[in-house]
């Protein structure tokens, strides 16, 4: 017995070493003085006493005698690397640098400093900001009418046009000194939101030209000529941009672009000039029929050596007036039957100087790492912006209309097979907005996040996917019946359109999240993968020698992190207070961070092509970076008690999901053995994460049945008239009004309680009438009942249409 409980506190007391990732002088004194304990005590058989102190001499040895270590130790894993490694394609290592790394980095280290996100600062507007978020942009949303934009005009009205240029829409982030509205990233995903909320077309009209296009890879890459003519004509709307990157080939994958141009003499403008010849075929082009300005990505070759010694230069972007000889445009697709302006763009033997590279003849070649670092605007700000306007009004609309919409005398939102519905509306709507906002402040502190963006399009877009189909479902009939009146219809329609755009969500789930994340956000990985590939193998491999040793300390540490939070934290899962949750989010960084080791360790290179175990990873790392969002969120507002149940609402689905992914990860692990081992390091007292309970979603679907600041606060971008003509007015004013009678309403319900009254339905006629002869009610009271019956009524109503 004594025997066993010295090994067992031998086992804890080296995983305490390796736990504090002490000094190696440190760790070879202090596991010595564990060694010496059970030796001089003589707790434990000779044999076994023998074995320790073998096993002690050889990991010192191995620790502090280099060239033992490298011969036999480095020099395997190197060789193994380089095997497990391939050398990554040009594309491919640009797609691995491009932008920064970020919170998501402090997450795969397993041991993430919460005070390092939490004291960043809070996202806000500026007052001039805030200004034209209530004015121009209130303006313009009042001018839009998107059933009479998709189903008549199929195009936004000229005045709109009009409006768009004149107050600079197309130049939000283009900078005052060329004209333009220099405002921040998160105004311009707030603009987003509040324009989505009244029309999809107008806002990915405007969302388009401040994102991925022409004025942003001007921005940072072009020549100063070009900044100067083209950024003050972009800015006041002169110039329509688009941006042609996705073709028959060239989708998701978009380095397989077959559209070529060659280094060639040409006539322009009269005179023999060095340029380019293109060939293109394009489509989905946003704004590509009515776009001045094309923005082009190719595959540029040199076979005369015009430019340098290379004759493969590499994807190439450059500007090109839409009316240049050549250039075909003016054709339209139409995405989801929604009118925002997209088609095809070609071009035949379409000649063009060199000086129409972006940046000029110096960039040639270099336009996918200019493609790459430039794609986080698209990903973290655009889409994000667009979800979570379905998402707030979707939240707005599900409450008034679960309150207004009854069925067997009782409002459907009481019902418990509809609270859910409402939770999940609620939960995802508060996640949407609070990593809406934090990823918008990181972008606006200049860091290009990544990995990141990728999570946040896939997730934020999900999530949108899942409110729209639980607020068609909890509208049912009213949201199928298309019309002027259906304020869903919109956006069920352009839910695939963000799930398709900027990297399918399939391929960034499955390759892009972790496969990116993996190489960029480990501690070592990336340094070791240059060091094997490296042409000087004795820099090489010196280098890989120093890695390597800080790898496996970094293994041990986060195996021992993992073992013992899970060991300690399974009994105080969900203790009252956010505290605990960052203890738990400690704890998943340290299980991803050790099984992901694990994974490379095992699979290697190949772990890339092994999508659905990279997918059950990513999920593990977007988890933790969405539940870090939501309690920077709580920290930078109220902290009210409905924040509160908000926030425990979605870190326990967070939880559930993250536990979920580990889960099936160790089930479907290659090896057997290896994936239950590490469920038993991760989970020792076995998976105690749960669901949401049914009581903590009624609480949270009550929230949204009653006005409050909170409601106010998530959904205060949602654009809602005051204008019981309009579809999203009268569903307002007719829930405000069922507020301000819920003191008569009460009167009503317990007058048919005492039978003071009788008959189907309280707002009845005769209902009324008698609750007025029992002077249960007044006369005045009674035509407010009236009134409200009317607007409720009306509310509800579908649209009808003649016979065609």
């Amino acid at each position: 017995m004594m025997a066993v409980l010295t090994l067992i506190i031998l086992f804890f007391g080296l995983l305490t070493l390796a736990y504090y990732a002490l000094p190696r002088s440190y760790w070879i004194a202090l596991s010595a003085f564990l060694v010496i304990i059970p030796t001089w005590l003589e707790t434990l058989y000779f044999p076994v006493i023998v074995a320790l102190w073998i096993i002690y001499a050889l990991v010192v040895l191995f620790i502090a005698v280099d060239p033992l270590r490298q011969r036999c130790l480095t020099n395997p894993l190197f060789r193994l690397f380089q095997r497990q490694l391939p050398p990554m394609s040009e594309t491919e290592l640009a797609a691995i640098e491009a932008g920064d790394t970020w919170w998501d980095k402090a997450l795969f280290s397993g041991c993430p400093n919460w005070q390092d996100i939490l004291s960043s600062p809070s996202p806000a507007l500026t007052e001039a900001e805030e200004a034209f978020l209530q004015n121009e942009v209130a303006t313009l949303c009042s001018l839009l009418d998107e059933w009479q934009i998709t189903h008549e005009d199929k195009d936004l009205p000229q005045p709109v046009w009009q409006y768009i240029r004149e107050k600079r829409f197309f130049g939000m982030r283009i900078a005052k000194e060329y004209g333009g509205l220099g405002f921040s990233e998160l105004l311009h995903s707030s603009v987003i939101v509040k324009i989505a909320s009244r029309s999809i077309t107008a806002a990915v009209t405007v969302m388009v030209p401040n994102s991925l296009g022409p004025a942003e890879l001007l921005v940072h890459y072009g020549t100063k000529a070009q900044k100067e003519y083209y950024l003050p004509r972009l800015a006041r709307g002169e110039e329509i941009p688009c941006f042609g990157l996705t073709g028959v080939d060239a989708g998701s994958d978009a380095a397989a672009i077959s559209d070529t141009g060659i280094v060639c003499y040409g006539d322009f403008q009269g005179k023999q000039t060095l340029g380019i010849k293109l060939n293109w075929e394009k489509r989905y082009i946003t704004l590509a029929p009515v776009a001045t300005l094309l923005g082009l990505a190719f595959k540029l070759s040199d076979p005369d050596k015009l430019l340098g010694a290379k004759i493969d230069c590499g994807i190439t972007l450059c500007l090109i007036p839409s009316n240049h000889p050549g250039v075909e445009q003016g054709k339209r697709h139409l995405p989801m039957d929604l009118a925002f302006m997209n088609g095809p763009s070609r071009g035949k033997d379409v000649f063009v100087p060199l000086d129409w590279i972006i940046g000029g003849a110096p960039m040639a070649g270099l336009g996918w790492q200019m493609l790459m670092d430039c794609l986080s605007a698209g990903r973290s700000i655009s889409l994000p912006a667009m979800s979570c306007a379905s998402a707030q009004l979707c939240y707005r609309m599900s409450g008034a209309y679960a309150v207004l919409r009854k069925q067997f005398n009782m409002p459907i939102g009481h019902f418990e097979g509809i609270e859910p519905l409402l939770a999940r509306i609620a939960g995802f709507t508060y996640l949407i907005e609070a990593v809406r906002q934090i990823t918008a402040g990181a972008v606006d502190q200049g860091i290009k996040p990544a990995v990141v963006s990728a999570i946040i399009k896939y997730h934020t877009t999900e999530m949108s996917r899942l409110i729209v189909n639980d607020t068609m479902d909890l509208h049912a009939g009213r949201a199928i019946q298309m019309g002027p009146r259906n304020y869903l219809s919109f956006a069920y329609q352009a839910i695939p359109i963000g799930i398709t755009v900027e990297g399918a969500n399939i391929l960034t789930r499955n390759l892009m999240i972790f496969g990116q994340g993996m190489i960029r956000c480990h501690p070592y990985l990336y340094d070791e993968i240059k060091a094997v590939h490296d042409p000087d193998r004795r820099y090489a491999f010196q280098t890989f020698d120093k890695l390597i040793l800080h790898h496996i300390a970094h293994i041990t540490k986060q195996f021992a992190r993992s073992f013992f939070q899970g060991l300690l934290l399974s009994f105080k899962h969900f203790s009252p207070g956010v505290s605990r949750y960052y203890q738990q989010l400690s704890r998943m960084s340290a299980a991803l961070a050790f099984t992901a080791d694990i994974g490379i360790l095992w699979v290697g290179g190949r772990l890339k092509r092994r999508e659905r175990l990279s997918a059950r990873y990513g999920d593990v790392l977007s988890y933790l970076y969405l539940s870090t969002a939501v309690l920077k969120y709580y920290q930078d507002h109220e902290q009210t008690d409905e924040d509160w149940i908000h926030v425990q609402w979605i870190l326990q689905h967070n939880f559930y999901k993250t536990g979920e992914a580990l889960l099936e990860l160790f089930a479907n692990f290659p090896n057997r053995f290896i994936g239950i081992l590490l469920k038993w390091i991760v989970f020792p007292m076995g998976r105690r994460y749960k669901k949401p309970s049914d009581l903590l979603e009624q609480q949270l679907a009550q929230l949204l049945l009653s006005p409050s600041d909170l409601r106010n606060r998530l959904t205060s971008l949602c654009f809602i008239p005051d204008d019981s003509n309009d579809r999203l007015g009268r569903l307002e004013i007719a829930f405000n009004r069922h507020i301000a009678c819920m003191p008569l309403i009460q009167k009503m319900r317990l007058a048919l309680g005492k039978e003071k009254v009788s008959g189907n339905g309280m707002l009845k006629e005769d209902v009324l009438v008698q609750a007025l002869q029992e002077h249960v009610i007044t006369a005045e009271e009674v035509q407010q009942l009236r009134e409200y019956d009317l607007l409720r009524k009306d509310a509800l109503q579908v649209d009808e249409f003649d016979k065609l």
